[in-house]
Parts: structure tokens; C-alpha cells; sequence
């Protein structure tokens, strides 16, 4: 069986128009509002490096599950992990706005600072991007050999591949949960180095879970409506679904613990994240963000028949991509541009990256059957119903 994906030239006109967008929106908050224009640069990273770090962390569970279901599936996740080079490449760029978005880098605020200089042997700039050249580093070179492998499969087929797969998805495991959680700490925890919170990394990995798997069940939905895998079926949906409901229930669990410890705990030290975020939009957006990335997904999707319907699943998934964004500027608006503004910046510079990353991710499917040929486990996810 072999489906392959042809990129049509309205697909492609419109990803570069959408990237044309994204960089006239840059231009242009460089002249007028360049601090806020790097903390738009640094959300939008941030939020699709997650939704390929979580797609990478997808795949990588499927192999060592060896999960059948998903096996008709796993060049969507593949695909995805294929932006983390253009990541990189944005990253390294970031240390021109390095002094707009971390106090950290101002050396007068660390001079007057004992917690600052404290923290100065980790908060630093070289160590920093020595720290960001190692993550993406490992990231790729791992998500390069899978997915060598991956197509080594394709024409050989038989067992060796797959435990090859299984056998370096143990060790990306761990890679990402230690790399991708120092990352979350470095790019979005230390915007506010005076603050503190243990639960923040394992926040952070399980948001980026819930978001990669909502988006690869949203390309599963789109590539089905084109004709596409026509192998999937109600019961896969459900699985996907599932991930989603799941992950949505880890999500509240982590926000509600940190929130209650802090709480509880009555820290200055620590309470001080959430009084700055406790008046005007920042205090709305903290209930929305808690609808938008657990309430929804969990009532709507825990039903049976809601949770196996393209109908019900596609505007949930459409709600979570808003969510993730929600939950992003909460966490950095305040500690960068502290006022909140939403504008054309913001829209502009969202759909610029979408429009790169939707052209990265479908150029990336196109290169391959869009369903693995030889995958040992192939024959159980097409006949798989439940």
C-alpha cells in the first residue's frame, strides 16, 4: 500500500503568502515596538518547538508501546519533527533580543542583584546558547535517525527496523524529557529569574504533549478529508482522541498542583508569579486558559461517540491551538511586555510561522507513502476496530 501526498501550487502560494505576512508583521514591529516584537518571536518559537519536541515524544511511544493502532500513522509526527532544523536556526537568532526579553542579560541588574549573581554560573549568555546548540543538537540528530530508519523499513521491511526504531526511541525518551525540560526552564521560567517553581518543567513537557497530539490528529482529519489514509476509521479517532482526553487530564493536574502549592505555601517568593498575573486581562486569562486547555477537552471529548466524530474532535483540536497560545502569553506577556496588547503583531507574526511550519510539515510528507509499507504492525492498524 502506498499513498503519496502531492502539494498542490494553492497550498504552496498560500503558505508563502502567510509567510510573507509573518515577516512584514516582524519589519514592522521592529520599527515601532521591538521589545514586544522579540516577545512575539520567542512565544512563537517556543509554541512550535513544542509541537514538535511533543510530536517526537509521540512517535517515539508508539515504537516502544509498539502500539499497533498508530502504525499507519507515524509519518504525521515524522513530519512534524521535521521543523526542529528551521527551530534551530530561529533560536540563534534570538540572541539579538536577548536584552529585550531576559533581565538576566543586563549586567547593572545583576550587580545589584545577590540572587542574580547567584544564579549567574547558569544564567548566562554563552552558557545559555551553549545550553540551546546541545538541545537542538541531540533533538536532531535522534529525530534524523529514526526517521533514516523509518524509510530504511519502507524497502526491507521485516523486524530489524522496527527494533532499531524501538531500540533509539528508549534512549530519545529521556533525551527529550531532561533536554526539553531545561529548555522550558531557560526560555520561559528564567523570563522572571526571581521566581521559582518545581512543577514548571513537567508542566511545560506534558502542554507540549497535549498540543503536538491534537495537532497530529488535526493533519490525520485534514489529509483524510483530501482522500487521503483512507485506512482511518472511527476507532483510530478514538484513539487519538484518548491522547488528547488523557493528556488534558495531566495538564489540569500539574496547573492545579503548582497553583495549590503555591497557594498553600504562601511564599513570597513564589506567590509573586501569580499576583502579577491576578488583575485586569492577565487574571481573565488565567480561568480561560484553564477552559480552553482542560474544561473542553475533557467534557466535550469524554463521551464515546463525541470522541470518535471528525465533527466534534476538529473545532476541540482548533480551541487547544488557541489555548496553547493562551497559556504561552500568559506566561511571557507579563514578564516582557507587561502591558497586555494583542494586535495585528500578534496575529501577524502566528500566521507567518504557521504558514512556514505547514510548508515544512507538508513538504516533509511528501517525500515518503504517506502510509509506511512495510511496518510490521501495518496489517493491525488497518484492520484495527474496537
Amino acid at each position: 500500500m502506498e499513498e503519496r501526498l502531492v502539494i498542490s501550487n494553492k497550498f504552496k502560494m498560500l503558505s508563502y503568502a502567510f509567510i510573507a505576512i509573518g515577516v512584514i508583521s516582524f519589519t514592522l514591529g521592529f520599527i515601532f515596538d521591538a521589545e514586544r516584537t522579540w516577545a512575539n518571536y520567542l512565544l512563537n518559537n517556543y509554541y512550535f518547538v513544542s509541537l514538535a519536541i511533543g510530536a517526537a515524544f509521540f512517535g517515539a511511544i508508539q515504537y516502544i508501546t509498539q502500539s499497533g493502532w498508530s502504525a499507519g500513522f507515524k509519518r504525521i509526527p515524522e513530519a512534524m519533527v521535521a521543523w526542529l532544523p528551521f527551530a534551530a536556526v530561529f533560536f540563534v537568532i534570538l540572541y539579538f533580543g536577548m536584552h529585550s526579553i531576559f533581565e538576566w542579560t543586563h549586567q547593572e541588574e545583576v550587580q545589584h542583584d545577590h540572587l542574580l549573581q547567584f544564579k549567574s554560573p547558569y544564567l548566562n549568555v554563552p552558557f545559555f546558547f551553549a545550553r540551546v546548540v546541545a538541545f537542538f543538537a541531540a533533538w536532531i540528530i535522534m529525530s534524523k535517525l529514526l526517521r533514516k530508519i523509518s524509510l530504511k523499513e519502507d524497502e526491507v521491511g521485516g523486524m530489524e527496523y522496527f527494533e532499531k526504531s524501538e531500540f533509539y526511541s528508549k534512549i530519545f525518551i529521556f533525551i527529550i524529557a531532561f533536554t526539553f525540560s531545561l529548555f522550558s526552564v531557560d526560555m520561559l521560567m528564567s523570563l522572571e529569574p526571581h521566581w521559582f517553581s518545581t512543577l514548571f518543567a513537567g508542566k511545560s513537557f506534558i502542554a507540549a504533549l497535549l498540543h503536538a497530539s491534537s495537532i497530529i490528529a488535526l493533519i490525520v482529519i485534514l489529509l483524510s478529508r483530501m482522500g487521503k489514509l483512507q485506512i482511518l476509521n472511527r476507532s483510530h479517532l478514538h484513539d487519538f482522541t484518548r491522547y488528547i482526553f488523557m493528556t488534558s487530564i495531566v495538564w489540569g493536574y500539574f496547573n492545579f498542583a503548582e497553583y495549590m502549592l503555591i497557594w498553600y505555601g504562601n511564599i513570597p517568593e513564589e506567590t509573586s508569579w501569580f499576583v502579577h498575573r491576578s488583575h485586569g486581562v492577565y487574571q481573565i486569562l488565567f480561568f480561560v486558559n484553564i477552559l480552553l486547555n482542560w474544561a473542553v477537552p475533557f467534557f466535550i471529548l469524554m463521551p464515546r461517540k463525541s470522541s470518535r466524530s471528525k465533527l466534534i474532535m476538529f473545532p476541540v483540536i482548533l480551541i487547544l491551538i488557541i489555548g496553547q497560545y493562551t497559556e504561552l502569553y500568559y506566561i511571557i506577556w507579563p514578564a516582557t511586555v507587561h502591558e497586555a496588547k494583542f494586535g495585528l503583531l500578534e496575529v501577524g507574526t502566528f500566521i507567518g510561522y504557521l504558514g512556514l511550519f505547514s510548508l515544512v510539515v507538508a513538504t516533509t510528507l511528501a517525500k515518503a507513502s504517506l502510509v509506511p509499507k512495510n511496518h510490521p504492525y501495518l496489517e493491525e492498524s488497518i484492520h484495527h476496530h474496537f
